[in-house]
C-alpha cells in the first residue's frame, strides 16, 4: 500500500471524493479520510488498513475499546468512527415509521443484513397501536441465553417508546431454523414479562439467510 504522501493529488481520498463523489472511494480511502493523518512511524494508509480489517472482523459493529487497541487510533479518532457508524445507523433506519408489521415476513427487511452474521444478534422491534414500527434495537450480541437476554433490557426502551407491542428477532448463525429449548424458554419468559407491563409480544422470529421461523406460527406463543 502506497503512503499517502507518495500519491498524486488527484488520487488522494479528499480530492477523489470532491471530484468523483464518496462512492468512488474504497473502504480504506474512506477510513483514511476520516482519520485525516497517521502517527509517527505509521502512515494514515497503514492505520486505515488496520481499521478496515478490524471492522470486517467486527461485522460492522465496532467497539471503542477495540478501536483504541489499533496502533495509530487514539480516543478522538475512535469516538469519530463510532459516531459515524451510529449516525449512519440512525439515518438508514429513518424510514422505519413507514413500515408496518402485519405478519412475520414484514419483519425480514428490518433485519436483512443480520441474517447471515457469524454471531447471534437479538433484536427488539417496538410497534405502536397501529402495528407501525417505532424503532429497532439490538439487545445483545453473542450467545443467546437467559442471563444475557433479560426482560429489563428488552422492555426498557419499549416503555420509553410507549410501545403497544414488540416483535423479538434473533438470527441462527448455524443456519438451522429449528427453535431450541432455550429459545422457547426465553420467549415464554418475555411474553410473561410483557403481559405484566401491558406490552404484548406479538412474535419471536428466528432468521437465517435461507428463511425464517415464527414461534407464534409454530405454536410456542
Amino acid at each position: 500500500m502506497k503512503k499517502m504522501r507518495d500519491l498524486p493529488n488527484h488520487d488522494r481520498p479528499r480530492e477523489k471524493l470532491a471530484e468523483r463523489g464518496a462512492k468512488a472511494l474504497t473502504d480504506v480511502e474512506l477510513i483514511a479520510l476520516l482519520l485525516g493523518r497517521g502517527v509517527k512511524g505509521r502512515d494514515v494508509s497503514q492505520v486505515a488498513g488496520d481499521v478496515e480489517r478490524y471492522l470486517k472482523r467486527a461485522d460492522g459493529n465496532p467497539s471503542y475499546e477495540d478501536l483504541l487497541s489499533i496502533d495509530g487510533v487514539g480516543s478522538a479518532k475512535a469516538c469519530e468512527i463510532m459516531a459515524c457508524f451510529e449516525l449512519g445507523r440512525r439515518y438508514l433506519n429513518d424510514d422505519l415509521s413507514e413500515h408496518r408489521v402485519t405478519c412475520p415476513r414484514d419483519v425480514l427487511p428490518l433485519v436483512a443484513e443480520w441474517r447471515d452474521k457469524k454471531q447471534e444478534y437479538f433484536f427488539c422491534i417496538t410497534l405502536n397501536g397501529a402495528g407501525e414500527v417505532i424503532e429497532r434495537r439490538t439487545v445483545t450480541v453473542g450467545i443467546l441465553n437467559q442471563s444475557l437476554v433479560h426482560p429489563r433490557e428488552v422492555f426498557a426502551e419499549a416503555i420509553t417508546d410507549r410501545a403497544a407491542s414488540v416483535v423479538l428477532v434473533h438470527n441462527h448463525p448455524s443456519g438451522t431454523l429449528d427453535p431450541s429449548a432455550q429459545d422457547i424458554s426465553i420467549t415464554r419468559q418475555l411474553v410473561e414479562a410483557g403481559s405484566i407491563l401491558g406490552i404484548r409480544v406479538l412474535d419471536h422470529i428466528i432468521v437465517t439467510k435461507k428463511g425464517y421461523a415464527s414461534l407464534r406460527e409454530l405454536g410456542h406463543l
